[in-house]
């Protein structure tokens, strides 16, 4: 089994700069690529990028480019998100996913394990 902690969520104002924190323990050598998801009260989870080991290559979403970096520092199986400009349309609740694939989806089903998410509040 592997755990996800997210870190990192709180409130900004709009404009202002966050960075989550992602740190995966147990069974982590099974895990290939890691990546972030959110989601809005009513909505469905939203994909927002992720990233994997072996080639580091990240998949961040048109309407976050440029604004939002994921990284990864494997050693200590830790993923960050980088997130600039924030607007307060990105006020959400941000999970951490991890999968034993590199196939990085951008898909719920893509991703076999999901930490308990943290809140990410922007205010206008």
């Amino acid at each position: 089994q592997v755990q996800l902690v997210e870190s990192g969520g709180g409130l900004v104002q709009a404009g202002g700069s966050l960075r989550l924190t992602c740190a995966a323990s147990g069974h982590t050598a099974m895990i290939e690529t890691m990546g972030w998801f959110r989601q809005t009260p009513g909505e469905s989870r939203e994909f927002v990028a992720s990233i994997t080991w072996r080639g580091a290559t990240t998949h961040p979403t048109v309407s976050m480019k440029g604004r939002f970096t994921i990284r990864r520092e494997e050693a200590r199986k830790t993923v960050y998100l980088e997130m600039n400009s924030l607007k307060p349309e990105d006020t959400a609740v941000y999970y951490c996913v991890a999968d034993p694939s590199q196939i990085l989806s951008t898909h719920v089903h893509g991703y076999r394990y999901w930490g308990q998410g943290t809140q990410v509040t922007v205010a206008s």
